[in-house]
């Protein structure tokens, strides 16, 4: 078929983002490599003035201000807008004040290298910001801008935001899928890192899911579309991301309000320094505004200030590669101090697919018959468990055959003609109490212990078979609730299911308590209570039940595949691959950032300290107060930097 293009407006408006995506071009280059280079020629600059003063060239001067002005510029501006706007100082302001003040007094080189140095840490927290910037304009590049929607038996190209639920697009091989939909025709395997952080591609037949942002393999899929684009998956990840990257954690928004307290402090301490001495004991005015200028550039607090950020950005940053989304940094310092890590069951532990685990005749009858007759019954049936054992015999290679006078007792059972014979499939309590014996209760009762729904076949002779179910508990849930447990952290269960079923999940997970028979508003209780008595919880959960108590709970994660809109909108921190053993592997990512930022936070102390000291106590020059003290700040971003090379 041709491909006919929708060209109503999309010319125009394709000419105009175009035109849109050009001018900002130019700033993102400049945002992206200007201060790295700003750095460099301020190095340069720097390094021809020394040159030159030693030459006693008069153009030493010029040099030297040359490189105070392209490499404290931007520092100054944001200096002064803080002074301006906020009435307020902050360490861009100190640093700048400090390095003029070296040159009033004949320190030109001294300043210089405290600008240098200076940028250079500013630059290097600019990686670590442009980085967590990179991850979603990563992610923008991957969304598709247009879709071949099928109208009319032709193929009408049109903007992704133009797509409806219920439309059907084609999706050739190597294209990216435009929309959330259902495969309605085809085979291809499909490439889902963009979603869950894995590179392996998941098959994909009629039937399957397919989410937006992903890439189609080798084979044409048409896809009917179930959520328009500002909806989609792809869309709430970015949303997240971005989220993740503006919101700040408590000790850094500490930071920042203790930072604005210390710089008055420290300006306030520096003009007391210059006018003191002088007056009271014997200094001279050069003495003295030297040893202020040093107090100012080592009191700076310009290494507390990037002990967290970077850390917190580079830990986001990798659990994004992982297919983890934090929705700020306050999550991943809360994350740190997990004590409980509380799950729901149905669709968190478990898969929330029942299945057949037994069969067993009765009657003398053969179990193929039995499931065959179940089948057959079940197969005009909508539930769960009626799937479940149509499922169950289609895999065991049993054609059911259609029912007749097929009926549905709501809360009990089906019944059904098969074969001449009118059959009853349900609860037990559906059962004749004449027909239940003391073998069947007896069977019932052993299967119910293993936390297994009991449905029971009978027909007007009695009970012919009994078919137990259970939902399937995910098969790395064990090795989770272990490595949890090796790390220090309490398991917990909080299921809406009956006791018998709940006890019998954990058994085989291995969770340390379990809370069965819970409303939604329960489970918020149970939350409660635990903080109380624990400390800090974390309550992982998929479905609109779950939403209160994940809002409830410290951290609240969500499963990102199988969770539903409230749970992944109520979450702290989302599974876009509901792979639970992410959960103990983000909570060891939590406590590393949390030791990293420790670390920052002494180190950056400890050199203020005793920068202070040796500056009042020995004498220090003002290029090793430079060096000591902006070389803490670099060393400390580099330390939160060190987060980025954990293996994604």
């Amino acid at each position: 078929m041709p491909i006919m293009y929708d060209t109503t407006e999309k010319g125009e408006a394709q000419a105009q983002v175009f035109k849109q995506e050009r001018k900002r071009e130019l700033p993102a280059w400049l945002a992206r490599y200007g201060e790295a280079l700003a750095v460099l020629v301020c190095g340069i600059l720097t390094g021809i003035a020394w040159g030159l003063e030693q030459a006693a060239s008069p153009w030493a001067a010029a040099a030297y201000i040359a490189a105070y002005a392209i490499g404290g510029f931007a520092k100054a501006k944001e200096g002064l807008d803080t002074l301006i706007r906020e009435r307020d100082l902050d360490v861009n302001f100190l640093m700048i004040v400090a390095a003029i003040g070296a040159a009033c007094i004949g320190y030109w080189m001294e300043g210089a290298v405290l600008i240098f140095i200076f940028a250079l840490s500013g630059a290097l927290e600019s990686f670590t910001m442009d980085k967590s910037r990179r991850e979603i304009s990563a992610l923008m590049e991957m969304k598709p801008e247009t879709a071949v929607l099928l109208r009319d038996g032709a193929e009408v190209t049109v903007p992704i935001e133009r797509l409806v639920p219920g439309d059907i697009v084609m999706v050739k091989p190597g294209e990216r899928i435009p929309a959330d939909g259902v495969v309605r025709e085809g085979h291809s395997s499909v490439n889902q890192s963009a979603i869950t952080g894995e590179s392996i591609p998941d098959d994909k037949s009629p039937g399957d899911e397919v989410f937006a942002g992903t890439l189609n393999g080798q084979g044409a899929l048409l896809i009917e579309v179930t959520r328009p684009a500002e909806s989609t998956l792809f869309a709430r990840i970015i949303r997240l991301v971005q989220e993740a990257e503006s919101e700040k954690p408590a000790r850094q928004q500490f930071m920042e309000r203790f930072e604005k307290i210390y710089a008055r402090v420290v300006v306030l301490a520096t003009l007391l320094l210059i006018a003191a001495p002088p007056l009271f004991f014997d200094w001279t005015w050069t003495d003295a505004l030297y040893k202020a200028m040093v107090f100012l550039v080592v009191a700076s607090p310009c290494a507390l200030v990037a002990s967290i950020m970077p850390a917190v950005l580079s830990a986001i940053s990798v659990s994004a590669r992982r297919g983890v989304l934090f929705k700020g940094g306050v999550h991943l310092e809360n994350l740190a101090r997990t004590k409980v890590v509380a799950f729901d069951k149905t669709g968190t532990l478990t898969t929330g697919q029942p299945e057949v685990s037994d069969v067993v005749p009765l009657r003398g009858l053969d179990a193929r018959e039995v499931l065959r007759v179940a089948a057959s019954v079940e197969s005009l049936s909508e539930h769960p468990l009626a799937k479940a054992i149509v499922r169950k015999a289609e895999e065991e290679g049993i054609a059911p055959v259609r029912p007749a006078s097929f009926e549905s007792r709501t809360g009990w059972g089906v019944q059904a003609e098969v074969d001449g014979k009118l059959w009853r499939i349900g609860k037990p309590t559906y059962m004749d109490a004449a027909h239940m014996t003391e073998e069947l209760k007896g069977l019932v009762e052993r299967l119910q212990q293993e936390g297994k729904t009991v449905t029971v076949i009978h027909d007007g002779e009695g009970a012919a078979g009994v078919i137990a179910l259970r939902d399937r508990i995910r098969p790395e849930a064990a090795q989770t609730i272990r490595l949890l447990k090796e790390a220090g952290v309490r398991t917990a269960m909080l299921t809406g299911d009956q006791e018998r079923t709940a006890q019998a999940i954990a058994r085989e997970a291995g969770i340390d308590l379990v809370y069965a028979g819970l409303l939604p508003q329960e489970k918020v209780e149970i939350i409660k209570k635990l903080k109380e008595t624990y400390g800090s919880v974390v309550m992982v959960g998929d479905g609109v039940n779950d939403a209160p108590a994940l809002a409830a709970a410290s951290v609240g994660i969500a499963m990102g595949g199988a969770g539903s809109d409230a749970a992944l909108e109520t979450a702290d921190l989302v599974l876009m691959r509901d792979d639970l053993r992410k959960i103990p592997g983000a909570i060891a990512l939590g406590k590393r950032t949390s030791r990293v930022i420790a670390q920052n936070i002494v180190f950056a102390l400890a050199v203020i300290v005793m920068l202070i000291a040796a500056n009042f106590g020995v004498g220090i020059p003002l290029p090793v107060g430079v060096v000591g003290h902006e070389g803490s700040t670099i060393l400390v971003i580099l330390n939160g930097l060190r987060l980025l090379r954990q293996p994604s």
